[in-house]
């Protein structure tokens, strides 16, 4: 078996000021995706308009991740404290209340600058893996969302949770939905698939690489499975995505 490695999450820090790993994945995500998104604003819009619009991004990733944690995951203590959702710093973020937030900022960003959604997806979807791994990558580091027990060689202890030798999903996460579903975008991308194929296999890809995942990551702390023993609120969430994927594609070559 393999023993976390116990990073510190806090990178470093300057009397009440700690800049942490998780923060700098998110920073590193958007810029990353920012810089991507400018050298090729050439072929359909411009520059400004990117810097614009991923300032709405931002806004949506961390209020619509923000209100999706709580309401996902955390529903029960919302009601006893509502506040809690404005405690950020306290941790706490969805991607699929992220992805709704998102959804909502490229919606705006259309309206105000005279875009075509389709072809701004297109483009927001092939950066996006990038901040996903990034962000899973932090998870490892803070030793959050751990997997499931596991007797396989690769099975990692973290000795803040037990001593049992877990899954370390937070790796495949970022393995699936960070490196191998931007290799495959780009890769798709290169064989110039119909407008909006693009944002159909990411939907499609990200849904079905979470509903994987969940077969072996821990239930979220505050929940336990949804049915049965074995579904959980991850694949619950996953499954609408996994059909809405498939239906964009599928429109988009039929289109």
């Amino acid at each position: 078996m393999l023993s976390y490695p116990s990073i510190d999450p806090i990178l470093f820090q300057i009397g009440p000021l700690a800049i942490r790993w998780y923060s700098l994945s998110y920073l590193a995500g958007i810029c990353i995706g920012w810089w991507l998104l400018r050298r090729r604003a050439a072929s359909w819009t411009r520059v400004e308009v990117i810097d614009d619009i991923i300032f709405y991004i931002v806004l949506g990733i961390v209020i619509g991740g923000r209100l999706g944690s709580v309401l996902f995951y955390q529903s029960e203590a919302l009601w006893a404290d509502p506040l809690m959702v404005l405690r950020v710093w306290e941790g706490g973020m969805s991607f699929h209340g992220g992805f709704a937030g998102v959804i909502v900022a490229l919606w705006w960003g259309v309206r105000k600058h005279q875009l075509s959604f389709i072809q701004l997806a297109d483009q927001v979807a092939l950066v996006t893996p990038i901040g996903l791994g990034l962000g899973r990558l932090a998870n490892f580091i803070n030793g959050e969302l751990w997997g499931r027990p596991t007797d396989a060689w690769y099975g990692m202890v973290f000795p803040h949770v037990d001593a049992l030798a877990r899954h370390p999903s937070q790796l495949y996460q970022a393995f699936l939905e960070g490196l191998v579903l931007f290799v495959a975008l780009n890769v798709y991308a290169r064989w110039r698939p119909p407008a909006f194929a693009l944002s159909g296999a990411f939907v499609l890809g990200y849904g079905c690489f979470r509903f994987l995942v969940e077969f072996v990551r821990e239930p979220d702390r505050h929940l336990s499975f949804i049915l049965s023993d074995w579904v959980t609120m991850g694949q619950i969430l996953s499954l609408p995505m996994i059909a809405a994927g498939l239906a964009m594609m599928v429109w988009a070559y039929r289109r």
